[in-house]
């Protein structure tokens, strides 16, 4: 049986995600920004919390592992470079380590940059990807404990997934990174069919996400930042991918 997701928004804007394997009756908390809302979802879906996937050590992101896992006696899974900042760690991973949710089998892929330990959790059979604060609909997290060349190259790991991967990501920011998009590729068709998309679901209060990795890949500047006309609308033509995506980024901060 295929997994199942329950996504909830919490705190001002984090979007929580449950990932659930019908067949074992497991369910992961992809981090767990607040208790109180974990536990709302798990009571809307009447699924059993058994493990916690970390993406980062921000405590918008950890800031309920503690009242969860003493309840529920959960795993907690957390990057290897950060497990020492992030409460009740169970097991600690790296890039290519498995990770299973009952039956689900998924990837720990290293992506750093917003944090400097910073992993997503790559589900391929399930064509599930969970980025944190990696990646964002239309956007990608703040670059904070790395550099911008660390950043894209986390960018292009997750470029390089299928184009209908589905993409969780940490917050609903997407209106406010479409506006900024379009300083960038005011003509992109997908980033204007997708602004469209974002008014309907935000008139119907639906999230924006997930969005699949084809349309981020053709709408989204920062994963286009090695397409020379988006080096061009920066004054960049010609410089690598990496500086153009550090000169996004730092226009981004400002905007």
């Amino acid at each position: 049986m295929a997994a199942q997701t329950q996504l909830f928004l919490c705190l001002e804007d984090n979007f929580g995600v449950l990932l659930h394997d019908p067949e074992s009756g497991a369910t992961a908390a992809i981090d767990a920004p607040e208790a109180a809302a974990v536990e709302a979802a798990l009571r809307a879906t009447g699924w059993r919390l058994t493990d916690i996937l970390v993406t980062h050590h921000h405590h918008d992101h950890t800031g309920g592992i503690e009242e969860l896992k003493q309840r529920h006696r959960c795993r907690v899974v957390a990057p290897d470079a950060e497990a020492d900042g992030i409460p009740d760690v169970d097991e600690s991973v790296r890039e290519g380590d498995l990770v299973r949710v009952g039956a689900l089998e998924g990837r720990v892929v290293e992506t750093p940059g917003h944090t400097a330990g910073h992993i997503s959790y790559v589900f391929g059979s399930e064509k599930l990807v969970f980025v944190g604060d990696t990646l964002f609909s239309i956007g990608c997290g703040r670059v904070i404990e790395g550099t911008p060349e660390m950043m894209w190259q986390s960018l292009l790991k997750l470029r390089s997934l299928p184009d209908d991967t589905q993409i969780y990501c940490g917050h609903e920011y997407t209106q406010a990174n479409i506006r900024f998009a379009k300083t960038i590729e005011p003509a992109n068709a997908a980033l204007l069919a997708r602004e469209q998309e974002v008014v309907r679901l935000g008139a119907s209060r639906k999230p924006t996400i997930p969005s699949t990795m084809g349309e981020e890949k053709a709408a989204n500047p920062f994963l286009r930042a090695d397409v020379p006309a988006v080096a061009k609308s920066v004054g960049l033509a010609g410089a690598p991918a990496w500086q153009v995506f550090a000169e996004m980024r730092a226009r981004k901060n400002k905007f």
